[in-house]
C-alpha cells in the first residue's frame, strides 16, 4: 500500500469520490470514468492504487467494517451496562453512517447484490454477530425479560437497522435515520428489557442522561 503523503491523499480522494457515487447510484451504475471525473485523477493514478473497480469497492467496505469493533470497544470502556452500551454504540454507528460518505457507501456496498455477485461476501452476519454479543451480555447481566432470546433480538435489530437505513436513504438522504432508530428503540425495548431497567432508562432519558 502506498505510504507517501501525496499518494495517501490521492487514494483517499478516489475512495471518497467513489463512495459518494456508489452510495448515490449503486455499484453497477457507477463507471470508472465517473469516479475519475469526480476525483480529478488520471486512469493511471487510479490503477496505481486499485487494480479494478471491485477492488476499490472492497477497500471501501474494509474501511467501513474496521470501524465497528473499535467503536464497540470504546463503548465497553465506559463501564455502562450492556443495553446502554448497545444503544449508545449503535446510535453512534447510525450517526457515522448518516454523516460519513465512506461509511455510508461501505454499508450500501455490503448489501449490494452486484457486489456479492463479484465475489465479495455480504456483511449482514458480521453486524448480527456484534449485536448478538451485546444482547447476550445483557442477558448475563439480568437485563432481559424472561424468555427473550438474544439471537432473535439481534436478528430483529439487524433487520430494523437495515430497513430504516434504506428508508432514510430514499426519503431524506439519511437526515432522519437517527430519529427513526430512536423511535424503533422506544417501540422495541419494552419487549426486550426488564421493567426495572426500562424505568431507569426512561427516567435518565427524560432528564437528558
Amino acid at each position: 500500500m502506498p505510504t507517501q503523503p501525496r499518494a495517501q491523499v490521492t487514494r483517499e480522494s478516489i475512495m471518497v469520490a467513489a463512495a459518494s457515487e456508489f452510495d448515490r447510484l449503486g455499484y453497477a451504475a457507477v463507471s470508472l470514468s465517473l469516479i475519475l471525473e469526480r476525483c480529478g485523477v488520471s486512469k493511471g493514478a487510479f490503477y496505481f492504487h486499485f487494480p479494478s473497480k471491485i477492488a476499490l469497492a472492497a477497500a471501501i467496505m474494509e474501511s467501513e467494517q474496521a470501524l465497528w469493533p473499535e467503536l464497540t470497544r470504546r463503548w465497553d470502556e465506559r463501564g455502562l451496562d450492556a443495553l446502554r452500551t448497545l444503544i449508545g454504540s449503535t446510535t453512534q454507528a447510525v450517526e457515522m453512517i448518516s454523516g460519513d460518505p465512506i461509511v455510508r457507501a461501505g454499508v450500501r456496498l455490503s448489501t449490494d447484490p452486484e457486489v456479492h455477485a463479484s465475489g465479495l461476501r455480504p456483511q449482514y452476519l458480521n453486524w448480527e454477530t456484534l449485536l448478538t454479543v451485546l444482547v447476550e451480555r445483557a442477558a448475563t447481566e439480568g437485563l432481559l425479560r424472561p424468555g427473550v432470546d438474544p439471537v432473535e433480538v439481534a436478528r430483529v435489530l439487524n433487520a430494523v437497522f437495515a430497513g430504516n437505513r434504506e428508508i432514510a436513504a430514499a426519503l431524506t438522504g439519511y437526515a432522519d435515520y437517527v430519529a427513526r432508530m430512536d423511535q424503533a428503540w422506544r417501540v422495541l425495548l419494552p419487549g426486550i428489557a426488564t421493567e426495572e431497567w426500562l424505568t431507569q432508562w426512561r427516567t435518565a432519558s427524560a432528564g437528558g442522561g
